[in-house]
């Protein structure tokens, strides 16, 4: 992942005098589980039921970040942070410890760091201070452990209703060039959400037992946007994967029962559109038979549900590899989505 601007760590003038530490836990957002002291995102006490690959991305703190309200005045704020150093032959070795600070929808900066297993992290604020959200590093998977302001006060900001995202790669983020680039934290700034990231990399191929921790999840709105990997990567037929929409969302309905649900179907894969996979499905009739089993629980009497279909949504220049949006595509199915929610959730 690259991006054209320039992340520099900044030193503190010694004139400014930091607060002592405060503990990161009232300050995180996006939280769906916690394993000791550290965010996940598959219940660990459900794990034994999962695909490896799922339980294993599961352990990235994806669209997990720091919200937090400056006093007017303060400086700037402090995070120390401990994080995984990719090995010496690993690709991502040269890959810097980005973080990024966001007021609303305005990008305030960034500051980056070489990878290390502990480290400081400083932002500049603005002098009136607000309301904001510190994005993390997502690969080196790291875990707060401290927060502090400098020349000022820091309080946890308020809580935002809970939206939770099941889905893929694509909601996961790939390949958005930061974490808060991808559709989901964009749509949560759009619409003022506390975004729960829960896109699994090659996953969100209908598991059940998925279906059955949202379920068990707080939340106040649910969008679930799968079904590309059931083309090719566990070949699927449209039939199958008709029941497995109205199985995965009857189980989610057991925990959530009014809540405002939005179904995505799988955006444009251009390779996929009219090939057929293993099973003899081609993407396109597995959308269409996605989109036909969320049509079917509305007309049935689900009320709260909605589809949004992905096809029109990007076109082949949104695409970073013919599969997962660019930035410029991340923004575009944001909207989209953001647009869509609004909808679902009128009263």
């Amino acid at each position: 992942m690259s991006d054209d601007r320039r992340c520099e760590p900044l030193t503190a003038p010694r004139s400014e005098v930091p607060v002592p530490w405060l503990d990161p836990a009232p300050f995180l957002r996006g939280i769906a589980w916690l394993d000791g002291d550290r965010p996940v995102r598959a219940d660990p006490e459900d794990l034994e039921r999962l695909p490896w690959d799922i339980a294993e991305r599961a352990a990235l703190p994806i669209g997990v970040r720091i919200e937090f309200t400056a006093a007017p005045g303060t400086r700037a704020v402090e995070l120390r942070y401990r994080a995984a150093v990719p090995a010496p032959d690993d690709p991502l070795r040269a890959l810097r410890h980005c973080f990024a600070l966001w007021q609303g929808t305005r990008l305030v900066g960034e500051t980056c760091a070489a990878p290390a297993p502990e480290a400081l992290v400083r932002l500049p604020l603005p002098p009136d201070g607000g309301v904001f959200t510190l994005h993390l590093p997502e690969a080196q998977a790291p875990l707060p452990l401290a927060l502090r302001a400098v020349g000022g006060a820091l309080s946890p900001a308020p809580p935002r209703p809970r939206w939770l995202v099941h889905g893929d790669s694509i909601t996961e983020g790939w390949w958005s060039t930061r974490p808060a680039h991808s559709w989901p934290a964009t749509t949560g700034r759009l619409l003022g959400l506390d975004t729960v990231n829960l896109g699994y990399a090659g996953g969100a191929r209908g598991e059940l037992p998925l279906a059955e921790q949202l379920a068990r999840l707080p939340g106040e709105a649910i969008t679930l946007a799968f079904g590309t990997n059931c083309w090719s990567r566990v070949p699927a037929t449209a039939d199958w994967l008709y029941a497995t929409v109205r199985a995965f969302v009857g189980l989610v309905r057991r925990g959530h029962p009014d809540t405002p649900l939005l179904i995505v179907s799988p955006v444009l894969r251009p390779e996929a559109e009219h090939t057929r996979n293993a099973l003899g499905a081609t993407l396109t009739e597995l959308r269409r038979a996605m989109e036909r089993a969320g049509r079917d629980l509305a007309a049935e009497g689900d009320s709260r549900l909605h589809v949004l279909s992905g096809r029109p949504l990007l076109g082949p220049e949104h695409l970073a590899d013919g599969l997962h949006p660019n930035d410029g595509g991340h923004a575009r199915l944001a909207r989209a989505v953001a647009a869509a929610l609004s909808d679902v959730l009128k009263p």
